[in-house]
């Protein structure tokens, strides 16, 4: 595979990032004044499941985790190849972990709150994002194909065995939830979320991502079909076989269930496939190249989205509108919230100022 960046990841994991800080935010600010049995079933999918079952929304941060391992065969590359020393690697991946860690702590667990009555420990997806990658990096640093299959193997069981000796698969009842109080307490935000014991299914999560990837490299004659339907292919398998083990063990994102780890890591096998053919092997980019714009700056959008408001800003330039907007002027700060955002990100993308851990 040639050395350049992978157009297809920046673009899919550009869509990710569109979805979460425009997209999403936008159609619940319209759709939810309108009250029509559509815009209603079109929130739906973009909301998470209450439970069991999986909605469009619950692959937005599988999506996530899964392309931070797409990308570290690439970024691990000259250490994969032994021309840098593995220790090097193992900091850089150290230093990666604590920045995420913090960084989501920033964004949901109230650091800048600065009082530890409300800080919330583990609590964010960057967080699972940081735990998967360390643990799916020091595997691809140190196993090779058949170990890294082996080791994802027995981390899905370590959340499994324990989960379907140790209790049920309600809200009340599952294990993962469970440690989560008695280890976390009150430092962790939604009770019916769960992040100790789903750290083992975070790493698969992530280590699926980095299957991905290594099956692109494998090809040394660039993009090609037989690539691509090599991702479609683990792809289809991934999602029967999460389909089937939900069976046994219900999908449930909020607990990252080992029936859901499979299923997402399918569906996001397969959002792969597609966008690697339609940009890599068809090279038919150009209608999509803003979403680089996301792709390329993710961690800047994602905590710029997240964690800074510019609804006051918008307020404060067009107040005057909302005489004629009535109820549909919130939606329009929420508008021009991220359109601010998007026009900082084209800045950055021009002066290639790009944020990277």
């Amino acid at each position: 595979m040639p050395s350049q960046r992978l157009a297809s990841l920046d673009i899919l994991r550009g869509f990710d990032l569109f979805l979460l800080v425009f997209l999403q935010p936008v159609l619940w600010a319209v759709l939810t004044q309108c009250g029509t049995p559509q815009a209603q079933a079109v929130l739906y999918h973009f909301d998470h499941e209450v439970w069991e079952g999986f909605r469009f929304w619950d692959l937005v941060m599988p999506l996530f985790l899964f392309m931070s391992g797409t990308s570290m065969p690439f970024a691990l590359a000259r250490f994969l190849r032994g021309e840098a020393p593995k220790r090097q690697a193992v900091r850089k991946v150290l230093r990666r972990f604590v920045i995420l860690f913090l960084l989501g702590m920033v964004v949901q667990g109230n650091l800048l709150s600065l009082q530890v009555d409300s800080l919330q420990f583990y609590t964010n997806t960057l967080q699972a994002i940081a735990t998967g990658y360390l643990i799916a990096s020091l595997l691809l640093l140190y196993l090779g194909w058949r170990g890294q299959c082996i080791a994802m193997v027995l981390l899905l069981a370590a959340y499994t065995v324990p989960m379907m000796v140790c209790g049920d698969y309600t809200v009340e009842g599952n294990l993962a939830c469970r440690i989560d109080a008695a280890i976390l307490g009150h430092y962790r935000g939604d009770p019916t979320y769960a992040w100790l014991l789903p750290s083992f299914n975070f790493g698969v999560t992530v280590l699926l991502g980095a299957f991905a990837g290594q099956i692109i490299r494998l090809d040394r004659q660039g993009a090609t079909v037989r690539t691509a339907l090599r991702l479609l292919a683990v792809g289809l398998a991934l999602v029967v076989s999460g389909w089937l083990w939900s069976f046994d063990m219900p999908v449930i994102k909020r607990i990252w269930s080992s029936s859901m780890t499979l299923l997402s890591g399918g569906y996001c096998f397969l959002l792969m496939a597609l966008f690697y053919y339609v940009v890599d092997v068809c090279r038919l980019h150009r209608p999509f190249d803003w979403l680089k714009v996301y792709g390329m700056n993710s961690i800047a959008a994602y905590m710029l989205g997240e964690v800074v408001n510019f609804r006051s800003v918008v307020d404060s330039l067009t107040y005057g509108l909302q005489q004629w907007l009535g109820d549909y002027y919130a939606a329009w700060l929420t508008f021009g919230n991220f359109l601010l955002l998007f026009g900082i990100l084209v800045l950055m993308w021009r002066a290639r100022l790009f944020v990277k851990i």
